[in-house]
């Protein structure tokens, strides 16, 4: 009860350099801009560095696994989640960058692009508050207003899902307790391979395959095209059999 009391026994500081690893771009080495994942393996880039990078590759810089042999740009997603991190925990990072990003497209002659806008009116209401003079909320939901349809275009709100049933055709494997997921259309068979060798707790997903209507469906398919190549016309959900690689049919 006495360390309840004490509010300065549950403070913990940590300095910002024991954590830089963890928030910033392997590839230019400074902290994380619009920050960027690889959805196969979850290592988190600045978005700039990471196009550039996969311009002439198609592996991810940290841990070289392949993304997608000739498309891993649609394979990598917006991570605003750890963007929100790094601005909290490197001060002055945030206001700098979009200063730097405004100043640039002024330069140009250009218009600031919304997201900007929108990050700007947001650090200057944060700024007001600070300073004891905060705007109503009427008035900064008017001054935010313009920034609402890129809001409804976030990806993780309006990314197409699937819903699906994963059934076991061979004795050598049991079957899933929660056999009925949804997930992302834009997933590939290759996320289902690892989910099930996850689930079974397999040595690797490479012993599996996946088949729709007795096809074995290949890695990289999305989703989406089996669904529209596969099951089309078809109620929901989409049925898939999964067996050890060693199986015939």
């Amino acid at each position: 009860m006495a360390v309840l009391g004490n509010p300065d026994m549950l403070t913990r500081k940590i300095k910002l350099c024991h954590i830089n690893a963890h928030i910033t771009c392997r590839l230019c080495e400074g902290y994380l801009i619009d920050a960027t994942t690889v959805t196969e393996c979850l290592h988190t880039f600045c978005r700039s560095c990471l196009v550039k990078y996969l311009e002439e590759n198609n592996t991810c810089p940290t841990c070289r696994i392949v993304i997608h042999q000739s498309h891993p740009l649609q394979y990598i997603g917006h991570d605003r989640t750890m963007q929100d991190i790094v601005y909290k925990l490197v001060p002055g990072l945030q206001e700098a960058e979009i200063k730097k990003q405004r100043d640039f497209y002024q330069k140009l002659g250009m218009e600031v692009p919304g997201d900007i806008k929108g990050e700007l009116c947001n650090m200057k209401t944060h700024l007001d508050q600070r300073n004891g003079d905060a705007k109503s909320e009427d008035t900064a939901n008017k001054e935010a207003g313009e920034e609402k349809p890129e809001e409804d275009n976030d990806y993780h709100r309006s990314d197409e899902q699937v819903s699906i049933c994963l059934e076991c055709n061979s004795s050598k494997l049991r079957g899933l307790k929660r056999k009925w997921i949804r997930c992302s259309a834009q997933a590939t068979v290759l996320h289902l391979k690892k989910f099930i060798a996850k689930k079974l707790n397999l040595t690797s997903f490479n012993e599996l395959d996946i088949l729709c209507n007795e096809e074995i469906l290949g890695k990289d398919h999305t989703l989406k095209f089996v669904v529209v190549t596969r099951w089309r016309f078809k109620k929901s959900p989409l049925l898939l059999h999964y067996r050890p690689k060693m199986d015939l049919l």
